[in-house]
């Protein structure tokens, strides 16, 4: 799979946010994976693709392995007598080539 099969534009709006959190920090140390927020109906090699894409640079190449996703359901919550819930969203465990990582702390 290779970022050229895909549109540019389409691969750009995959990606929503990174997931930063205790257990994803955990994930990132122990088994050289991040943790992304992604889009609803992206698929495993769309995500493939787009990390590839967004993170490598002229020096460093990023190499993804393989991805795992997961649908994570929209909390009920209530607010007095009104109740709703959070909207679902779709994670992915995207794992890396060992050795390599990507930094979000880090300006560019």
């Amino acid at each position: 799979m290779n970022a050229r099969q895909y549109n540019t534009e389409r691969l750009a709006t995959i990606l929503i946010a990174p997931v930063v959190s205790e257990k994803s920090t955990f994930i990132a140390d122990k088994h050289e994976q991040v943790v992304f927020r992604v889009a609803p109906d992206a698929t495993k090699p769309e995500i493939k693709a787009a990390v590839e894409a967004m993170f490598s640079t002229k020096d460093k190449k990023i190499e993804v392995t393989s991805v795992q996703v997961a649908n994570v359901h929209g909390k009920k919550k209530r607010y007095g007598a009104h109740a709703g819930r959070r909207r679902n969203w779709k994670k992915a465990y995207v794992c890396l080539k060992p050795g390599q990582e990507i930094n979000f702390g880090q300006e560019a």
